[in-house]
């Protein structure tokens, strides 16, 4: 009975004493200190495996390409211009529905103004352009 009260004595200290734990949140964005913010963004990034595309490209064009893009432009505006011209004349646009290949233009006036719904009848793209009164 002794050696159980001396075991009991002897752990009894241990089993009393008590530590005040205290949660810190390592990230700033949820109480954390805001000198973390520059290691966790730097360690996220070297995980990062992803890389971004913008679909944007500042290469530099060969003078033939970039002559050859203008002169695409040039085209494919004179072209527009003249199919515009050949359905509308030179006097403003009259309502209605016109086909220009595979895009379907219906014209019709609204409180706003001049309506042109544009469809693509292959993807089914559509674009609606207004032109104030």
């Amino acid at each position: 009975m002794k050696k159980k009260i001396y075991i009991y004595l002897l752990f009894l200290p241990t089993m009393l004493m008590a530590q005040e734990m205290v949660y810190k949140p390592v990230n700033p964005a949820f109480g954390g200190d805001t000198f973390n913010y520059q290691w966790l963004l730097s360690s996220a990034e070297a995980q990062n495996s992803h890389k971004e595309d913008s679909g944007f490209s500042f290469d530099e064009q060969s003078d033939i390409d970039s002559f050859t893009e203008s002169l695409n432009r040039q085209l494919l505006n004179k072209i527009t211009s003249d199919l515009f011209r050949e359905q509308f004349g030179n006097g403003d646009l009259t309502e209605g529905t016109y086909m220009f290949g595979s895009l379907v233009l219906e014209i019709s006036p609204s409180t706003n103004g001049l309506l042109i719904n544009i469809l693509d009848t292959q993807t089914g793209d559509q674009t609606q352009i207004i032109i104030p009164n």
